[in-house]
């Protein structure tokens, strides 16, 4: 007998229907297969922003795209998770959304033509620009305390930071490496660091009770 993949996500809403303005009608119908925690089935996309928006953390994540970077998307869907206030593209205003795994629909992003429209933008609200990259120099991120407000900037896949980006930045970062290879990808280096941002100051919160923001999943 063959065996296919999973099903995803739950079929029609079985009894009565629930009341509230967040709901979906036709997802309530037909069912909900969208890539979304379980708090948020059957709510409609509005509802569920509205909810994220709520809850955003305060820290930005930033990343050059001067080639169509692959780890984009991936960077998105991980802002996501982390919920990240906004993500900033710098560059090339298409991006590969495939890694996203529509993730983008529920995420603020900005795109800037330039670092330097990046940097003005941060300035202006008075956010620090982090860097992550191994450049000479670079301070360790391990033992680091963030600021909690703050915007982590990652360069494009290859070539790192930009030297326009590096000084634009209040400071540059690495992330500790033990084997042959070079560097991780943008990708990784963005889910240490977003990471560490909510270990130290989002996730003691949400462990001190039962929460939205206390969900765990890999997929």
């Amino acid at each position: 007998m063959p065996h296919g993949p999973p099903e995803v996500g739950v079929g029609p809403w079985q009894g009565p229907r629930p009341e509230g303005q967040q709901y979906d009608a036709q997802l309530l119908a037909e069912g909900d297969r969208r890539n979304v925690v379980d708090r948020y089935r059957y709510w409609t996309m509005a509802a569920i922003i509205a909810d994220l928006d709520r809850r955003r953390h305060d820290f930005h994540v930033a990343v050059e795209n001067w080639q169509h970077d692959f780890n984009i998307g991936t960077v998105v869907r991980t802002a996501n998770a982390f919920l990240a206030r906004e993500v900033h593209i710098v560059g090339n205003r298409r991006w590969n959304r495939r890694g996203a795994m529509v993730t983008d629909r529920y995420q603020h992003i900005r795109h800037h033509a330039a670092v330097t429209d990046l940097a003005e933008r941060m300035r202006a609200v008075e956010i620090p620009i982090y860097g992550i990259d191994n450049l000479p120099g670079s301070r360790p991120l391990e033992g680091l305390q963030l600021p909690r407000r703050v915007c982590l900037l990652f360069g494009q896949e290859g070539p790192g930071l930009s030297e326009p980006a590096r000084e634009a930045c209040d400071g540059t970062f690495s992330i500790a490496q033990f084997g042959s290879t070079r560097s991780i990808n943008a990708s990784a280096a963005a889910a240490i660091a977003m990471h560490t941002w909510v270990v130290q100051h989002a996730l003691t919160a949400s462990l001190e009770g039962p929460g939205p923001e206390a969900g765990h999943s890999a997929s």
